[in-house]
């Protein structure tokens, strides 16, 4: 590819034929307003409609201004991205946006969140000059993950690339004209009614607050408020690695000591960890796996920590049903283990425990409610909160979160290995398996701890080992689109892999919907993902089957991996949707 040398703001700089003027001027380090345009994925640009004309500049010989996100360079081209007749065009398309947006900042879900809002205030906006109509839709409060106000739409349509470029889903594009156009399922449907999986990546890049998650904040502090109640909470792998961002840390600061302490202050009565169900999980899946390879099961087996992915599957590739491992994910088996082992533990029957999770997944909320989450009516797990919302309670409880000294899980469901830690990181949970599977059938010391092949940010990585003479080829993936383009090889009987691992979001949990927001910056998933691994190499144990808590479960409570009592509580089934 040729490269073409331009000016911009009296600046010469050489980039490659097709490059938009936004890139060319990031190369300069000059900052152009936007709000449409995203990133994802490594930098590559998947949101260029022009549609906001917020990224407008003045290009030497045009007699319109230029949207920069969508606008090639050329040779010689010369760009004023600072003149007064660009700012007052930024200016007044803000305007107007706003003109049509409910004046309600201070009781929105997204303040101080809000890029509209930022940018109102980077352009120095006081007064709205318009006086626009505004829209009047009912908000759709349908599902257990994902609100939708359509009040707040900007039409930036980036939930709409993100739901049907990158994910695949197709719930989310435009229907209606004119001012009545909105983003929207069918007929703009209930999201409860359409085939959306609640992966809540189009939450996790919407600018303003038209789609948010379901707040489960009120119900929280109702349990640890309730003297009636024990109130149990359990964190995802995923958390620790991120949860410092919403107090100004560097991205990937691991505060799992600190997240303790500060659950410890809000009141919750045990502090356990998710990685308890995940190292569980592994035990459970490694034995189905092995139970599949030695009397020839249905294979490939695709791991089924992912309620979005299973909610696909279900919608979608409902033939496939019997591919993915029956076991319940890491969340569900902890909420099940402590409504039945650790119940019995402290004497306490299961309806006055409330367990309260902390995820990085909207999917999550979703998974908690489905009806075969549940025992003799008691949910395995009662209230889902997103690393955001966890991060709303401490702050709403004025504590210091940076000055909190580390403290450390409660046992017994607070003991974990490093093969759970790494759940969180797209690769995670199939390294974490095989490290245990690999034992199991060989009876001998796996290979090692860091099974590399399967690591990375790539969204389908493949990878074989050799196992008994035989050779078990697996694959991981991430993103909806990528899985969906899997699945249809299965079904096509053109993957030709032993073992599966799919995750709804970028890079795995660490990118999920219910994650600190990163506008775009996918160098702050990496650095999640590089905190995760750290975290596994400093554990005493490495290996799901030697944790001395799961041995102390199965010894005293579940028998063995794969048991008829381990599948009764532990084991799940999916039905077509």
């Amino acid at each position: 590819m040729s490269l073409v040398t331009l000016t911009i703001n009296g600046r010469k700089v050489q980039v490659d034929e097709g490059t938009s003027i936004l890139k060319a001027a990031e190369k300069l380090n000059i900052h152009i307003p936007t709000l449409c345009h995203f990133k994802l994925h490594d930098d590559r640009t998947i949101n260029d409609p022009g549609s906001c004309r917020v990224c407008v500049v003045e290009v030497e010989g045009k007699k319109n201004l230029a949207p920069a996100c969508s606008t090639p360079v050329v040779e010689g081209m010369v760009v004023k991205t600072n003149s007064i007749r660009a700012i007052k065009a930024r200016r007044t398309v803000v305007e107007l946006f706003l003109s049509a947006h409910p004046e309600e900042c201070l009781l929105c879900e997204k303040n101080m969140h809000c890029e509209l809002q930022s940018l109102a205030a980077e352009l120095g906006i006081r007064e709205i000059r318009y006086e626009g109509k505004k829209p009047d839709y009912e908000t759709d409060n349908s599902s257990y993950s994902i609100i939708r106000n359509m009040n707040k739409c900007i039409l930036c349509r980036r939930c709409e690339t993100m739901c049907n470029d990158v994910q695949k889903c197709n719930v989310l594009s435009a229907i209606n004209r004119g001012f009545n156009t909105v983003i929207a399922p069918s007929f703009n449907d209930p999201m409860a009614e359409t085939n959306c999986t609640f992966c809540g990546q189009c939450v996790a890049v919407c600018p303003t607050a038209a789609l948010t998650e379901v707040n489960f904040i009120p119900n929280a502090w109702d349990a640890i408020n309730d003297p009636d109640k024990i109130v149990v909470v359990e964190t995802a792998p995923a958390i620790r690695a991120a949860l410092g961002e919403e107090f100004d840390l560097e991205p990937g600061t691991l505060v799992t000591g600190k997240m303790v302490s500060a659950l410890r202050e809000l009141g919750f009565d045990y502090i356990f960890d998710t990685n308890f169900g995940a190292d569980l999980t592994i035990m459970e899946e490694a034995a189905e796996f092995v139970h599949r390879l030695e009397h020839n099961g249905r294979l490939p087996m695709l791991t089924s920590c992912c309620p979005a992915w299973i909610n696909l599957l279900e919608h979608r590739f409902s033939d496939l049903l019997d591919i993915p491992s029956t076991c319940k994910s890491p969340q569900q088996m902890f909420g099940t283990i402590a409504k039945t082992y650790f119940a019995e533990k402290i004497n306490v029957p299961p309806e006055k425990i409330v367990v309260v999770s902390i995820m990085p997944c909207l999917a999550k909320k979703y998974e908690a409610a489905r009806d075969e989450m549940q025992r003799d009516g008691i949910r395995d797990v009662d209230i889902v909160l997103s690393t955001r919302e966890i991060a709303k309670m401490i702050k709403e409880a004025g504590i210091d979160f940076n000055s909190l000294e580390d403290d450390s899980f409660d046992n017994p469901l607070g003991e974990s290995t490093g093969a759970a830690d790494i759940f969180g990181a797209s690769g995670g949970v199939m390294e974490a398996a095989v490290r245990t599977a690999y034992e199991w059938i060989t009876k001998k010391s796996g290979p090692p701890l860091e099974f590399k092949s399967v690591r990375g940010y790539e969204g389908v990585k493949e990878a074989s080992l050799t196992i008994n003479g035989t050779e078990v080829k697996v694959a991981v993936t991430n993103g909806l689109g990528n899985a969906s383009n899997l699945l249809e090889l299965i079904r096509e009987g053109k993957a030709n892999y032993h073992l599966i691992e799919i995750m709804a979001c970028p890079g795995g949990c660490i990118g999920g919907g219910g994650q600190p927001y990163i506008h775009g910056d996918t160098s702050i998933l990496k650095k999640r993902i590089e905190a995760l691994y750290k975290e596994d190499e400093n554990k005493q144990y490495r290996k799901s089957h030697e944790n001395p808590s799961i041995q102390k479960l199965y010894k005293e409570f579940l028998d063995k991996p794969y048991s008829k009592k381990a599948h009764e509580l532990l084991h799940t089934y999916y039905v077509k949707k």
